[in-house]
């Protein structure tokens, strides 16, 4: 049977008109979504750019700091001569020791090395470059200046002052530096191309934990090491599960801080046998997790006198 072309059918103008208006809103619509889809991949592509300009600039101030911080790091080896210089914070009471007194409360203590509180050439420098700089932590390839202003400028802010997304490692505004603190509280963020405080999350395996334990923290007032020995996911919103109380670490009551420090012990998700008594210098560093109120804490321990990694104090059996 032979076929015969379809014959095109007829409108009239009324139906020509709205199967016109139809192609357009079509068109229209095609068009939209093109255009939608274009912004989309621009807007991508330009916060792509964008991060990877300031992890850039971010990287090339820690580099800058970092170059300062090595080169008078070895001077101050050669030549152990602190120069006087005035700052803000006032020198402790001659007599404040650390000591537990009948009702337990720890009392104040100075840096047994620099009682005057003189900042080293090391850090007169580095405070050149960035005037809220009073630390520098070193650990795995972190090796990084800690800032101090408030607790929302260097979530934006790199350690010189500059607008970054990627932050700096800042000291809680809460921490004087006037005495040696019995607690020092650092933030960072958990960025994901393992800058700041991106790698604390290694921490939760028992090899990472071991093979990184030692913290190296220096002030602008004194050095120091530092030996993990808790891991802890926590929440800071009361009356959840995982709730807990960070500043409980931060009391001078030797009771109330010694049971802070054994709860932080028990909800370690690492095992470790290092004593840790209220009396001694911690370091905490915090970071973001998934939700905004959860948070990931690294705690370590001051080495005391005469310890090194290999012989730390281990906890004594009760």
């Amino acid at each position: 049977m032979p076929y015969y072309p379809e014959k095109r059918p007829i409108y009239s103008r009324e139906e020509q008109k709205q199967q016109k208006g139809t192609e357009k809103r079509k068109k229209f619509l095609r068009f939209c979504v093109v255009v939608v889809f274009c912004l989309a991949i621009g807007y991508g592509g330009f916060r792509l750019i964008r991060y990877q300009s300031e992890l850039d600039a971010s990287r090339n101030t820690s580099r800058e700091l970092r170059q300062i911080h090595v080169e008078e790091e070895r001077e101050e080896e050669v030549s152990q001569s602190p120069v006087r210089t005035i700052e803000e914070e006032t020198p402790a009471p001659t007599d404040a020791i650390a000591m537990e007194t009948a009702d337990r409360i720890l009392l104040p203590i100075q840096y047994p090395d620099n009682p005057d509180l003189t900042i080293s050439e090391r850090f007169r420098k580095l405070r050149k470059k960035g005037k809220y700089i009073v630390g520098w932590i070193s650990f795995d390839e972190v090796d990084e200046a800690v800032v101090k202003k408030d607790n929302t400028f260097f979530l934006t802010h790199d350690a010189k002052g500059k607008k970054n997304s990627n932050g700096a490692i800042f000291l809680d505004s809460e921490i004087s530096l006037q005495t040696r603190p019995y607690t020092l509280i650092l933030y960072g963020h958990n960025m994901k191309s393992g800058s700041m405080f991106g790698r604390l999350k290694k921490y939760k395996k028992t090899s990472y934990f071991y093979q990184h334990r030692i913290i190296t923290f220096d002030s602008m007032y004194e050095d120091g090491e530092y030996a993990v020995f808790a891991v802890m996911e926590m929440n800071t919103e009361p009356g959840t599960a995982l709730w807990y109380d960070l500043w409980s670490l931060t009391t001078d009551s030797y009771l109330k801080r010694e049971e802070a420090i054994r709860t932080l012990e028990r909800r370690s998700v690492i095992s470790n046998i290092l004593d840790v008594q209220a009396d001694d210098q911690l370091l905490l560093l915090v970071t973001c997790l998934d939700g905004d109120t959860e948070r990931l804490v690294v705690a370590a321990r001051r080495l005391r006198d005469g310890e090194k990694e290999g012989s730390l104090t281990i906890r004594k059996s009760q």
